[in-house]
């Protein structure tokens, strides 16, 4: 789930997986994510484009659930979490910002830039305690909870 140009997928195909689906919601990435597959010959990727958050049935299960990156883009992140949380059958993997006073800086100053340049997009720093409720509530348990300098990167597995 916002996969871009699918590059996590095609990486975890090539290490066996059977299966890919990258959700993501802006087609910018359509043409470059058609030529990777292409070329590392996996082109019976399944590729969507939509807003996850919103989207229905049309969006099956998967055993592992990777959200790369995507949790700081959307507003709603109760509802994005909770729709990962929910078509996770086994592991929902997420990376998103720290919650560090340089981070907040950082966020801070492009949101002042995309505003500038009139781009009608925002970044969001979302509370890493309040992001992993949103998931354990749904019967996960966090086992690797990891930050860096700018990322966290978290890994839930479903407890049932």
């Amino acid at each position: 789930m916002g996969g871009g140009i699918g590059a996590i997928e095609i990486e975890l195909l090539k290490a066996g997986m059977a299966r890919a689906v990258n959700v993501e919601l802006t087609p910018t990435y359509e043409a470059a994510a058609g030529e990777l597959l292409i070329e590392a010959g996996l082109t019976d990727l399944v590729e969507r484009v939509m807003d996850f958050a919103e989207a229905g049935p049309e969006v099956e299960s998967a055993d592992v659930v990777v959200m790369n990156r995507v949790i700081c883009c959307y507003p709603d992140m109760p509802k994005l979490a909770g729709a990962a949380a929910d078509r996770a059958k086994g592991m929902l993997i997420m990376s998103f910002p720290n919650r560090r006073w340089w981070t907040r800086l950082g966020l801070t100053v492009a949101n002042i830039g995309f505003r500038v340049i009139r781009l009608r997009f925002q970044v969001f720093l979302h509370p890493p305690l309040l992001i992993l409720a949103a998931v354990e509530q749904r019967s996960f348990k966090t086992r690797l909870n990891r930050s860096g300098l700018l990322w966290q990167v978290v890994a839930l597995e479903r407890a049932n």
